[in-house]
């Protein structure tokens, strides 16, 4: 369906972190468990600290209903969380914090994820602003 994002996840994709579509984001954690998400939607581009983040990355996302819609992969659909958002095109800021704190089962960590929001009139590529795998 619209906004299925799951055959979309390839080695670039893991690498970055993150899958995009024109209406759709994924954005991938490093614990396979409820974590952490923060998401924020500003009238400006978002200042942080780029120090204080393991891993950044900026795109486009375009929501023409909005209605932006907020899930977990196994989440129940009709239960799913919605932010009613000004329609049009935005660019997103995803901040990947504490990747590194993961214990070695993978279940317990200090990891945190931040999605800042922002109206754009452009479309933008991609762009790992900050590569946890350098």
């Amino acid at each position: 369906g619209e906004g299925d994002l799951s055959e979309s996840w390839n080695d670039e994709a893991y690498n970055q972190m993150v899958v995009v579509s024109k209406n759709a984001l994924a954005m991938s954690t490093v614990r396979n468990m409820d974590v952490p998400v923060e998401i924020i939607v500003a009238d400006d581009e978002p200042s942080y600290v780029a120090g204080e983040w393991d891993h950044i990355v900026r795109c486009s996302l375009n929501v023409s209903s909005g209605n932006l819609i907020v899930r977990g992969v196994s989440d129940y659909l009709p239960d799913v969380k919605k932010i009613v958002v000004t329609p049009g095109q935005y660019t997103a800021w995803l901040l990947y914090g504490g990747l590194d704190t993961i214990d070695d089962d993978g279940m317990e960590g200090e990891d945190r994820y931040r999605i800042v929001l922002c109206r754009s009139e452009l479309a933008i590529k991609l762009a790992v602003l900050k590569d946890r795998n350098l």
